[in-house]
Order: C-alpha cells, then sequence, then structure tokens
C-alpha cells in the first residue's frame, strides 16, 4: 500500500496496455515490471559505447527526443535538469518538396496525431522529471531556453535540410560539452577515410537529407564553431522489434556486410563529444 499523498507505482497490466495505447515507439525502452515498448531502434546495446561527458548535477538538453530514451539517460545518469525538445507534429519536418503531398498522410498514418504520445507515456511509467518542449532545433537559442553544461543529440542531422545551422543553434546554448551521435556512411568512410563527404539523399518517403562519412561529420562540427574532443568507434544501432521489415536480396547482402564489418545488423552510427571551440568567433 502506498503512502498517503503518493502515487501509486502502476501495475504490470496497466503498463501494457499503456505501452499497447502508442501507435508507434520509436525507442525500445525499459518500463517497470521488465516490460519493453516494441521501438523501431534499440539503443541498449550501444549506450555505454557512447563518449558521455559527466552528467551529474548538470543541466543537460536532449535534441530532437522522441520517446526520450537519451533524456531518461541523462536522468539516470544523475543529471539535476534535464530539458528535451522536439517538433510538435510531422507537420514541421523538413520534408523535400516533392514528398510533402504524399510524405504527409503516410506519417500521419504510422505515428498518429500526438507525436509525443511515447514519451509522455514512458515519462509517467517512469516517474520522470525530464521537461518536454516543442521547439525546432533551428529556434534553439539562449534566449529561449538557456544554456546548458551538456547537450545531447542523436541521429537528426540527416533528417534536416540544413544541418549546420541546426549545430550552430546548439553551439548558442552549449555553455559545456556537445555529444553528436549520427549516422556514419560506412563505404564512403572507408573508401575516402580523410576526405569530408556527404551523400545528398532528399530521400521524401524516409524524410532524409544529407548522409556524411566520418571525416564529413567532423567538418559539419568544425564549421558549426565546436572542437572535438574524443569520438567512439563506429557501432551499429540495432533495429528495434517494431521496425518494419525488409527480406530483399539487396537488404540481406547489406546486413552481411555490416555483420562482417561491425559485428551486428543494424545502422552505422558514430558519437562525437565536442565542446564549443572559443577561437572560433561569429
Amino acid at each position: 500500500m502506498s503512502a498517503p499523498g503518493t502515487i501509486a507505482p502502476p501495475s504490470a497490466d496497466e503498463v501494457r496496455a499503456s505501452v499497447e495505447a502508442v501507435p508507434l515507439w520509436y525507442h525500445t525502452l525499459d518500463l517497470p515490471h521488465g516490460i519493453t515498448t516494441p521501438g523501431w531502434f534499440d539503443l541498449r546495446p550501444i549506450i555505454d559505447r557512447m563518449p558521455w561527458p559527466d552528467v551529474r548535477g548538470k543541466r543537460c538538453l536532449d535534441v530532437g527526443t522522441w520517446d526520450g530514451h537519451l533524456a531518461f539517460e541523462m536522468e539516470r545518469r544523475g543529471a539535476s535538469e534535464v530539458v528535451a525538445i522536439d517538433l510538435a507534429d510531422h507537420s514541421q519536418w523538413d520534408v523535400p518538396f516533392r514528398g510533402r503531398p504524399a510524405v504527409a498522410p503516410t506519417l500521419e498514418a504510422m505515428v498518429g496525431d500526438d507525436k509525443a504520445a511515447g514519451f509522455a507515456t514512458a515519462h509517467r511509467l517512469l516517474g520522470s522529471r525530464v521537461r518536454r518542449r516543442e521547439i525546432s532545433v533551428y529556434d534553439l537559442s539562449p534566449d529561449t531556453v538557456g544554456e546548458f553544461d551538456v547537450v545531447v543529440c542523436g541521429s537528426l542531422m540527416l533528417h534536416l535540410r540544413d544541418p549546420i545551422r541546426a549545430m550552430e543553434a546548439i553551439r548558442s546554448v552549449t555553455a559545456g560539452a556537445f555529444l553528436s551521435a549520427e549516422g556514419l556512411r560506412l563505404r564512403a568512410t572507408l573508401m575516402h577515410p580523410r576526405r569530408p563527404m556527404a551523400l545528398l539523399d532528399a530521400d521524401p518517403a524516409m524524410v532524409q537529407w544529407w548522409h556524411p562519412n566520418l571525416a564529413g561529420h567532423r567538418r559539419m562540427l568544425y564549421a558549426a564553431g565546436f572542437r572535438i574532443v574524443r569520438q567512439s568507434r563506429p557501432y551499429v544501432v540495432r533495429l528495434g522489434a517494431g521496425h518494419p521489415t525488409d527480406a530483399t536480396a539487396i537488404h540481406r547482402a547489406l546486413a552481411l556486410g555490416r555483420r562482417v564489418l561491425l559485428g551486428s545488423d543494424g545502422l552505422p552510427h558514430v558519437a562525437i563529444l565536442t565542446r564549443p571551440d572559443p577561437d572560433a568567433h561569429a
């Protein structure tokens, strides 16, 4: 029995029902009673491979939070305050011009009316104190959100038409460390390890724009006014239980190549820890 004035923790049946009520889970999250969300992407195996700064007692920001995995992780690691930002709905995404009429209905059918449903559900079930705000990365500034000791952004830049502008906005609110975890164009990294490159995809169906190699990711951070402190080895973000499957021959061949090179199938990523460069002047 709960003490007077406290809220009783949810039962296993309540957790299952809450999880099932969310139309789409982006992140695989561990919830009470050993229940896991059927996310599209599972960050749990790689979370400790990222070059985290110390967040204990720090004010932290998670950019492009979706279901909040990285925000809840910073809270778990002892952050004193965590703010998580994301867009209100899919109508604000950087959808390429040619895909706008077709992509909007698809996204609405997949995500539903409330993009924050997963975050709100996990937030409640975890008893979290993370504060979510609906704001674009492009609109980040000290006037809108203040400054943060630690800023984290994961797998967002490929969905943005102007990733450098986004990184500059992040720099404006970064008083300490910025952890940038993004997809890695593996072939271009192997073929051109020192040459900064990015493939322009502009795929309306996937809402994807730029796919940099490792040198390209590092150069983007440099261009936005950061200096690199350290980086992870390339790792794979595994596809979660809810991710659509693709059993084509091409997909199987690509999956085999990723397993050979990186030890697991999924989406190649790299995480880079940076700080604002005091020698970079606006």
